[in-house]
């Protein structure tokens, strides 16, 4: 207590708080509801055939230190009916009432003691979100343009600042916050089959569920932007054409819009923001939120399933919106602030990892079942086939550090449902010690920020020399190559969601955020991009062509880099965001795909080379290994798996490696690639030779001679905008070739 003003802040609480809490126990007068006694599991609200054969539904919620639990049902007006779960067993409130079908809305109001000075800050006029509530009704309160006062604990605008979060509102948050939606899941996938493609075949497109389809011309337009959308023929028709394996889609869990931006007149685009675990985002639904959303949602995997696409989510189990002490309360912040948050050792404060204003207590029991029990039912009832973890890192500390044998990864790795599926980690948060790229235990894959940052500072002409880009293009075996872990730990990326498209990542030298309204603040500055002489768009038809030029570069690298490659959506139309490294916040044309660009002779030019690449990886083992590679000799005549050469035609020495260059050649062996097929023979394939080259000017490359080849058949030339238009190349061994300034040569060896 530090003032005061704060003394008789929690001196007027604890009184409200006391007259509440007693008027509950008495029985505040609410219109009747008959509650039998149920079940304390499973937790959620679960429609049944109860005792008797009385259909109903039962409600179960972990509320650990609250003194009284409210049942609050909502009919289509929106009028509230209440009634007290009386049953309490570990820790859980639960009862069964009968009558209560699919479709119906409800929320609760948990009672305990106002002190936020310990962590408390449980306020009945507050509904609260069942943390297990398989769908959401966000319609109410998503139209306004701001957050209204009535959904924060505290007290928004209390003269005194300094302790706002101190004292309690009592007005009613009902009208303004998402409800629950009670969902019968009967559906036993038995008509699905899963593609489950191995890690070293898999090729990762991200995206977003509404902006890829939200200007789709072959996409009804009432079923742009939804999931629906997303499992038209129209949309996966591309996908197959592309010939990606996997879909990751940006956060679909029910999530909700931060105050600030509301006030902008903006929406959380991304969905990075979440308040619902177990409820797709009721706002990507075309047939409904009264919980036709959750069938929607089935339908459209089953559709991607058929088509031979994987799909995985990106969660955020690291923090939720309820933000910090000055944050709204939504949900667990209201049914236990102190077992659902890290808390500092000023208990009013959060401990924050996410940079968001509040991290969720992975260490306590209750918050592991929370999150495993979600992982599960997207698995067994939703059918999707792996996560991506935002900010995985901050699930893996155990109580401050980051612990690879924390309770999480810990149950992760025994889960028998769990383990079978794809965990991919993105290895860090923005606390002390956050940074684990390389650290996750063998289960994981990791997205490799290491290879971004390599791969853009080449063909930006920034690397001092080409030992890192060794390591990328080759597997990373520097960061992965322990514990059995194989090549495919590392998930490969020159963009993601966060930062520049690859379109901007040529187009400009600095980001362009103004239109997010926060004056050019957020985003990162470390973009290692070159707007190759123009900053943004440009009428030089000069400009253009090294521009498209750099994105076939940028593709083609990634494409043959051993590792899990990952594209972002658009990225293969040459898609734009016009300099917005943090589109976070903007849910129009900015974000969304733009399919006009097929139209454009060029982009086109680009998705064909894209989805060539894709096809000549799924031809070649080669190119999608299992294992790293060994760099020592197979065989008599002195032929290794992996060869690097120098211009000259001659295998890099210790010195090439430390000194400056702009041209790397890659021999990757198809003679030894470890392994065998499902027969138990041998893997074999072709052999391969590709040519880097960031220059600005030509170089002349002598081609390797025996044992390395006798012959070079040329099958990818980067300087090219269109592939395959002329007759085929051959080469000798030992021809000296020009390589075209800023290019990717890829030979096939003979």
């Amino acid at each position: 207590m530090s003032s005061a003003a704060e003394q008789e802040a929690v001196a007027v609480q604890d009184g409200r708080t006391a007259a509440v809490v007693e008027g509950a126990r008495r029985g505040a007068p609410v219109p009747a509801m008959p509650v039998w006694p149920g079940a304390p599991t499973p937790l959620g609200a679960r429609y049944r055939v109860g005792p008797d054969g009385v259909a109903g539904t039962n409600f179960a919620l972990w509320a650990g230190g609250a003194e009284a639990v409210e049942l609050c049902l909502f009919d289509e007006e929106g009028r509230e009916t209440r009634a007290r779960l009386t049953e309490l067993t570990h820790e859980i409130w639960h009862g069964f009432v009968p009558g209560v079908l699919p479709g119906q809305r409800y929320g609760y109001r948990v009672h305990g003691r106002w002190d936020p000075w310990t962590g408390a800050r449980w306020n009945p006029a507050k509904l609260l979100l069942d943390p297990y509530a398989r769908a959401v009704d966000a319609a109410a309160g998503n139209d306004y343009g701001a957050l209204p006062p009535e959904v924060y604990g505290h007290v928004r605008d209390w003269p005194q600042q300094q302790i706002a979060d101190t004292v309690r509102d009592d007005r009613d948050s009902a009208p303004y916050v998402p409800k629950g939606v009670v969902v019968h899941d009967d559906d036993d996938w038995a008509d699905d089959r899963r593609p489950k493609t191995p890690w070293a075949d898999s090729v990762i497109y991200e995206l977003h569920v509404r902006g890829f389809t939200k200007l789709h011309p072959g996409v009804p337009e009432e079923l742009r932007g939804t999931y629906a959308g997303l499992a038209h023929p129209a949309a996966v028709e591309h996908l197959v054409k592309l010939g990606v394996t996997a879909v990751e889609l940006l956060p679909v869990h029910q999530f909700a819009h931060e105050d600030h931006l509301l006030r902008r007149g903006l929406r959380n685009y991304w969905g990075y923001n979440s308040v619902g675990y177990f409820a797709p985002h009721a706002a990507y639904a075309a047939s409904g939120t009264a919980g036709q959303q959750v069938g929607e949602f089935k339908r459209m995997v089953r559709a991607l399933h058929a088509a031979g696409i994987e799909v995985v989510l990106d969660v955020v189990y690291n923090h939720t919106a309820e933000a910090g002490e000055l944050g709204p309360t939504l949900s667990l912040k209201g049914i236990d602030n102190r077992g659902y948050y890290r808390l500092q050792a000023d208990a009013r404060r959060y401990a924050d990892y996410t940079g968001c204003g509040n991290t969720l207590h992975v260490v306590q029991p209750q918050v592991l079942r929370l999150i495993t029990d979600s992982l599960r039912y997207w698995v067994t009832e939703m059918g999707v086939d792996g996560f991506r973890f935002d900010l995985a890192a901050a699930l893996a500390r155990s109580m401050h550090d980051v612990d690879m044998l924390s309770p999480f990864l810990a149950v992760i790795a025994q889960d028998p449902v769990l383990r079978r599926v794809k965990l991919i980690a993105e290895p860090w948060d923005v606390g002390s010690g956050g940074y684990q790229v390389g650290a996750f235990p063998p289960l994981w894959t990791e997205w490799n920020d290491r290879y971004r940052g390599a791969v853009r500072d080449f063909w930006r002409g920034a690397l001092p020399d080409v030992r890192d880009l060794g390591y990328r293009l080759s597997g990373s075996s520097d960061l992965y190559a322990w514990g059995g872990r194989r090549p495919y730990a590392s998930v490969n990326f020159v963009t993601a969601h966060d930062g520049f498209t690859l379109r901007d990542l040529v187009s400009y030298g600095h980001k362009h955020n103004e239109d997010n309204g926060e004056n050019n603040r957020d985003g990162t500055d470390d973009n290692r991009s070159w707007n190759c002489g123009a900053e943004g768009e440009s009428d030089d038809e000069g400009v253009r062509a090294l521009r498209r030029r750099q994105l076939r570069n940028l593709l083609t690298t990634l494409l043959l880099s051993t590792g899990v490659p990952m594209l972002v959506a658009g990225d293969e139309l040459g898609r734009t965001q016009h300099g917005n490294n943090n589109a976070y916040c903007q849910d129009n044309e900015i974000s969304w795909v733009d399919w006009s660009l097929l139209d454009d002779p060029g982009w086109k030019a680009l998705f064909e080379l894209t989805s060539r690449l894709i096809a000549l990886r799924h031809r070649h083992p080669v190119l999608r290994r299992r294992a790293f590679f060994s760099g020592r000799p197979h065989s008599a005549d002195g032929l290794r798996d992996l060869a690097w050469f120098t211009v000259r035609g001659t295998e890099m020495t210790e010195g090439d490696w430390y000194a400056p260059a702009a041209t790397l050649g890659m021999y990757l062996s198809g003679r030894d690639i470890p392994g065998r097929d499902g027969r138990g023979a041998p893997v074999l394939d072709e052999s391969f030779l590709a040519v880097l080259h960031a220059a600005d000017r030509p170089a002349e490359f002598v081609l390797p001679g025996p044992p390395w080849a006798e012959r070079y058949e040329l099958v990818v030339d980067t300087s090219r905008e269109e592939q395959g238009e002329a007759p085929a190349l051959v080469h000798r061994a030992g021809a000296v070739i020009t390589v075209p300034a800023r290019s990717v040569l890829l030979f096939k060896v003979g």
